[in-house]
């Protein structure tokens, strides 16, 4: 039964690891590098310690520096987060061998998993379909995946077998372009995981990602919380999630549902974790990847179940069993998050840096925004560039839709440019309402044109904004988020969106 928990990792989700602990009657101890000596997770945990320089591999990857600040505190548990140490088999074993309770899965499932070779090979033997691939491999050489390449079939995908967030990744339509995307692709899962092996697996076109939230227990109960949808991607990462999915019925629910219980189980997993599959056109599924971690998009989740799902893994990792069962989730009303990064979305969506001037966070019925940073805070090149999350919850997905337009027209961000606008072209988007996308619509069927023009109005609130915050970069900062216009009423759109799912 710990008593004092330390955060292993940096900005929105470690705020809300802390605010979770705090509910709880948990002490939380905060890390943090040079760069984020002044960062909201500094300031609300109980106590901070300095990592190291900016760097993430000299700060938030010192697994030996993170544990030992967690025996000169006393904390007697950490909580990872998701992405740095979080699937790091070794950093949970070395949690359990100082007697440290490691909030996540056991290390036999994060190294079975984690690799996901060995993934494929556990949950074919489970009897849960898989997209065609290399299976029962690992360290392959180049010449043996050129060999192999061919009997898969063009287009496919090369994957790091470590790892996500589409590092390591590289789409193949050709034998002849192969060898160097093999030699890129291994360069970066390198630089990103320490481990330059990768696999092949054949392009599913016309794909949707969905993904199915998976909550267990050390007593033998497993339970999904229902799916999320996360097709709206770029470059392989999510950009927006949504809950339930517009593609999805009852009956392939269930189905799926089935399958990922049956997959966390092949592996006998404990505390939160997430299923992710391809689904074709025709509904079939096959079994992508296990993130077995907390989940960026994990809110859009607990708005649609009502369950903490932060709240639970505590509960979990103390020793006790889940607080629902299968029959009692239940599914209300729809969500949507919205990923605020920092880059600019009329200029290949470069990463943006520089220091928050202003900002104005949106507020209202059924609107939440996990975030880390405030006016004052310095966006840095080191971090990733999400620097919040909005998500909206409605009665309806046409209501939910209607919410997040409003709640993003509100927010301003000033000082760094931020990817407010495309999020609100997508949400003007016909097909996006319609629900009619999968992962390739954003690279091959959205433009951020209709985004372009910024009235007259709206450049005037610019520089209004600009002239109140006194930076030289105000104006062009301000810019970005413009008011949401249209040639009919919210009602006569409402009426369109309905008679469309008639």
């Amino acid at each position: 039964m710990f008593k004092k928990v330390l955060i292993a990792n940096r900005g929105e989700i470690a705020v809300r690891i802390i605010r979770a602990c705090r509910e709880l009657g948990l002490e939380t101890v905060a890390v943090f590098s040079e760069a984020d000596r002044n960062a909201l997770h500094v300031r609300y945990a109980d106590e901070a310690y300095l990592l190291g320089p900016a760097p993430s591999r000299e700060s938030y990857l010192r697994a030996d520096k993170i544990l030992d600040i967690a025996k000169k505190t006393g904390a007697d548990a950490i909580h990872p987060g998701y992405g740095f140490l979080a699937e790091r088999e070794d950093f949970a074993s070395k949690c359990a061998n100082l007697g440290i309770t490691f909030i996540g899965p056991k290390p036999s499932a994060i190294a079975a998993m984690g690799d996901k070779a060995e993934a494929r090979a556990t949950v074919i033997k489970a009897g849960v379909p898989v997209v065609p691939g290399t299976e029962d491999v690992g360290n392959m050489t180049n010449d043996d995946l050129l060999r192999i390449a061919p009997t898969i079939g063009f287009p496919l995908l090369i994957k790091a077998t470590a790892g996500g967030g589409g590092k390591g990744m590289r789409e193949v339509r050709s034998l002849e372009e192969m060898p160097a995307l093999l030699e890129s692709a291994r360069r970066e899962a390198e630089s990103a995981f320490g481990d330059g092996n990768v696999y092949l697996e054949k392009l599913i076109e016309g794909a949707r990602h969905i993904e199915f939230q998976i909550m267990a227990d050390e007593h033998g109960n497993v339970i999904h919380l229902g799916e999320r949808e996360c097709s709206i991607q770029r470059r392989h990462q999510k950009l927006v999630e949504e809950a339930p999915s517009p593609f999805m019925d009852d009956e392939l629910r269930k189905k799926m549902g089935d399958v990922a219980v049956k997959a966390a189980q092949a592996v006998n997993y404990v505390n939160a974790g997430t299923i992710e599959c391809l689904v074709d056109k025709d509904k079939n599924f096959y079994f992508l990847e296990m993130n077995t971690r907390l989940q960026v998009e994990h809110p859009v989740t607990e708005l649609v179940t009502g369950i903490d799902i932060v709240a639970e893994q505590l509960r979990i990792a103390r020793g006790r069993q889940l607080s629902y069962t299968q029959e009692q989730v239940q599914f209300k009303g729809h969500a949507i998050e919205c990923r605020v990064n920092a880059e600019d979305p009329f200029n290949n969506f470069i990463p943006s840096t520089g220091r928050i001037t202003h900002s104005i966070i949106p507020t209202g019925p059924g609107v939440r925004v996990d975030t880390g940073v405030y006016p004052g805070f310095e966006i840095t090149p080191y971090y990733d560039p999400m620097i919040a999350k909005l998500i909206v919850w409605g009665e309806t997905r046409a209501q939910a839709i209607l919410r997040m337009r409003r709640a993003l027209e509100e927010y301003r961000i000033v000082g760094v440019r931020t990817n407010i606008p495309f999020h609100q072209t997508l949400m003007d988007s016909h097909r996006f309402m319609g629900g009619q996308f999968d992962t390739r619509f954003v690279e091959e069927r959205f433009s951020m044109e209709a985004a372009s023009e910024i009235d007259e109005a709206q450049a005037e609130i610019a520089a209004i904004l600009a002239t109140l915050v006194a930076h030289k970069e105000t104006e062009r900062s301000a810019q970005i988020v413009r008011s949401n216009e249209r040639d009919t009423s919210n009602w006569k759109w409402v009426g369109r969106w309905e008679r469309m799912h008639r």
